[in-house]
């Protein structure tokens, strides 16, 4: 990859998108391109296949989803199966027929099986039902993984797919109807601190997740971006994980809040565990640095500076 070769990131305005062009930017990489939203609607046929014509990228990296938590794809699967392929879609496609060689699809944990053998591997892909409460978005992510191993297989095309576990840190979404659980709890205990209020968090805090900070994913497209990956399928984590009672606790101490936690149980808990194996990256030569405590702390940072210009706290 050279580097003033042309590379296209979608959705670069995102927590994903922007940290990728703050790595590559790092890196030397000058010559990026984005769009926002207002500029190419992505889920637009021909603004897209407009915008392929015109730019030809030499690499495409797709960061770009209509993403949300538990309440979100709840509320609007319709909203998340038919945007998010429509997005891939248009990429993927436009991507090939302008003669991409490289391509970099970004999904989700979440395409594989509910109840999956842990740590979730590649090969566990299609092998059982999903999880409802964001089978939708689950759906889209696997065709788009399909497409690309599609495309890889018949013209031999460097496209590939990489799977983040659960993400979080700067320029993430705070706000509590559409947010993720870890950017939600931040709000949520800095909200109980500031007015010295218990903290109600949905489910049992049973749950197991893992959490990987965006700067760690960002690190890891560039490694694809840098290197020919030999499959198509690539889980990217930090291969551990922790109960989220234990990751309310642990952002209750960063916050320094000092209140009760409740826990409504009527809520749905979403998917038992998913621990992702992360092996084939490893061994591909690329892993994970960020503590979960030094990232959360990083990421409360941000919060603080971007949304209510607080006094920080100490890394």
């Amino acid at each position: 990859m050279n580097i003033d070769s042309k590379i296209y990131i979608a959705g670069h305005h995102g927590m994903v998108g922007s940290a990728i062009w703050r790595a590559l930017t790092i890196k030397g990489y000058s010559n990026l391109l984005g769009k926002t939203s207002k500029e190419l609607d992505l889920r637009d046929q021909k603004a897209v296949s407009n915008f392929f014509e015109k730019e030809k990228p030499e690499v495409v990296i797709d960061a770009a989803a209509r993403v949300g938590g538990i309440l979100a794809n709840n509320e609007y699967p319709y909203q998340f199966l038919m945007e998010n392929l429509q997005i891939q879609n248009n990429l993927i496609d436009n991507a090939h027929k302008t003669k991409v060689e490289k391509f970099i699809f970004l999904g989700s944990s979440c395409i594989y099986p509910r109840l999956a053998p842990q740590p979730l591997k590649e090969d566990y892909l299609l092998t059982g039902s999903l999880e409802p409460t964001n089978e939708s978005y689950a759906i889209a992510k696997i065709a788009g993984v399909k497409a690309c191993e599609a495309i890889r297989k018949q013209f031999g095309k460097d496209y590939v797919s990489l799977m983040p576990t659960n993400l979080y840190g700067t320029h993430d979404n705070f706000d509590l109807k559409t947010s993720h659980v870890l950017p939600a709890m931040i709000r949520k205990f800095h909200e109980a601190k500031v007015n010295s209020k218990s903290v109600e968090l949905w489910g049992s805090g049973s749950p197991m997740r893992e959490f990987l900070h965006v700067d760690d994913m960002a690190d890891a497209v560039v490694f694809a971006v840098e290197n020919k990956l030999p499959e198509h399928l690539y889980n990217i984590g930090t291969g551990r994980d922790l109960s989220i009672k234990e990751l309310a606790e642990l952002i209750q101490k960063v916050v320094g809040h000092k209140g009760e936690i409740v826990w409504d149980s009527s809520k749905p808990d979403g998917t038992p565990r998913k621990l992702m194996n992360v092996d084939k990256m490893r061994n591909a030569g690329w892993e994970a640095k960020t503590s979960l405590e030094i990232g959360v702390k990083a990421t409360y940072n941000w919060f603080l500076e971007n949304k209510y210009n607080y006094k920080q706290v100490k890394i």
